[in-house]
């Protein structure tokens, strides 16, 4: 039970809980708290001028908010109306949960003849139960008169106003709403002109389109192209400077880009188009070379040219279509007749000619040739007609008729002995080497005196080379030692000195 003013003295009251309050002064205003007695109890506070008093709270909930229809202090004298009559104030229902708090990051993104777009974020709270979406509110400068724009909250953080006045300024503002309420609104600090912003024509072409856009017959060709410019453009395309044909080329324009769209492309559908975007006689171009590719066809006039031993050359002409794309080279392959498979001899071949080598004597060989371009290989090639036989091949060998030579010549030294000294006890060696034709007899002298059959010495000749093996000399053995040499044209002789010293100790 709440009450507007203090009860006079003479009134009745409580005989428990109150007391008499003075007739002089009403009571001063209560906080916004619960209060544990009535307001007649508290002493009159002398900074505060009278005051229409606050109804009081239940002491089990919170003082409600004081409204403007507060009736006015009773006069003095005047009794208060019994607490039993008086209707109690209906109370505010309890919020379910807080309200979502603002959006965040309001900002224009475009602005238009007629239009604006907005774009913001969610907010960082939306309470316990979940955002319904959001509202947006205009209001024209100069005007309190805030309007809705959408009938129904959305979930987008993006919206476009339209239908409006050029030249308008514009203020606008987004709440969040829940179950809960509406959060307090996001507002732009200045209000948004509404003029059309003038943007010249320019395509951007992306990179991979600047060079030759290459597809394989039978693929689709699918490109975006984005472009700028304010008012919408006018998007133009041409072949040749001629109009597309719409019965293979699908075209769609969008306010930022173009979409070229050919489901099945075909040879007929290479070259390069144009693309214009226009605004009141300012354009852009942009050229877009488009290019179709398939297989090549076989290489022409294939010829065996020449076999010899285990090789054979082949010689070709390039095909007469070439997949509209450059060749990259030939494959040749070689088969035997034995087993019939077909064998990669050669890949990747930039002439038109070659020479396979290495093959089996006594087998027969065929040869085709493929070419190559970015697509890949030719789907036919070219076979030879001829067929290569490696024969096995007689050769008759013919001795080389050399002329007679008189090799004939009398001995002579090229190396001469030479004096040695030795050790008694020690084997020792005597060489020279000696030339002649016919071969010269070697006749070895000691001291003039020759050398026959003795277990002492050893005398060899091998080609040319004459020794002479003194085994386990004594002094006695010392001397002049001489090779003599001699064959029909004649005789030559060296000699050379030989001393033998006794063992020291």
């Amino acid at each position: 039970m709440t009450g507007k003013t203090a009860p006079p003295a003479k009134d009745p009251a409580p005989k428990k809980d109150t007391a008499p309050a003075p007739k002089e002064e009403p009571a001063p205003t209560p906080k916004q708290e619960p209060a544990p007695a009535p307001a007649a109890e508290d002493p009159p506070s002398p900074e505060h001028p009278p005051a229409t008093e606050q109804p009081t709270a239940p002491a089990d909930e919170p003082a409600p908010v004081p409204t403007a229809e507060a009736a006015p202090a009773p006069e003095e004298g005047s009794p208060s109306a019994p607490a039993e009559p008086q209707a109690p104030e209906p109370e505010p229902e309890k919020p379910k949960g807080v309200p979502p708090s603002s959006p965040l990051a309001l900002a224009v993104e475009e602005v238009s003849e007629n239009s604006i777009t907005l774009t913001w974020k969610a907010p960082e709270e939306t309470g316990r139960l979940h955002l319904d979406g959001y509202v947006v509110e205009i209001c024209k400068d100069g005007s309190t008169d805030w309007t809705a724009v959408n009938e129904e909250p959305f979930l987008s953080t993006r919206f476009t106003v339209q239908d409006l006045g050029s030249g308008d300024k514009i203020h606008v503002r987004v709440k969040a709403v829940s179950a809960c309420g509406a959060s307090v609104p996001a507002t732009l600090e200045q209000p948004v002109l509404i003029r059309e912003i003038l943007q010249l024509p320019k395509i951007r072409m992306p990179r991979h389109l600047r060079e030759t856009y290459v597809r394989h017959v039978g693929d689709a060709v699918n490109m975006m192209i984005p472009f700028q410019g304010k008012p919408q453009p006018e998007v133009i395309w041409t072949k040749g400077g001629q109009p597309l044909d719409t019965s293979r080329i699908t075209i769609r324009n969008t306010q930022k880009d173009t979409i070229f769209y050919i489901r099945e492309a075909q040879r007929g559908d290479s070259g390069k188009y144009e693309l214009t975007v226009r605004i009141n006689g300012a354009e852009d171009k942009a050229i877009l070379d488009i290019r179709v590719i398939e297989l090549p066809g076989p290489p022409q006039n294939l010829k065996l040219v020449d076999v010899w031993g285990f090789n054979v050359a082949l010689e070709w002409t390039p095909p007469t279509d070439n997949g509209n794309s450059e060749i990259k080279g030939y494959v040749v392959q070689k088969s035997d007749k034995k087993s019939g498979k077909w064998f990669t001899a050669l890949e990747r071949c930039t002439r038109t000619s070659c020479t396979i080598s290495d093959l089996i004597i006594g087998n027969t060989y065929s040869f085709r040739v493929f070419a190559e371009n970015a697509c890949g290989l030719s789907e036919k090639a070219a076979v030879t007609t001829a067929i290569a036989d490696i024969k096995k091949t007689k050769t008759a060998y013919q001795s080389e008729k050399i002329p007679q030579r008189d090799m004939m010549e009398p001995p002579k030294f090229t190396q001469p002995l030479t004096d040695r000294t030795t050790t008694r006890g020690y084997n020792t060696h005597l060489i020279c080497c000696v030339r002649g034709f016919p071969q010269p007899k070697i006749i070895w002298m000691k001291n003039q005196m020759e050398i026959r059959e003795d277990p002492k010495y050893i005398a060899m000749i091998e080609q040319g080379v004459c020794s002479l093996e003194i085994r386990k000399p004594s002094p006695f053995d010392g001397g002049i030692y001489t090779c003599k040499a001699v064959n029909a044209l004649g005789e030559a002789s060296v000699d050379c000195k030989l001393d033998v010293k006794s063992k020291i100790g």
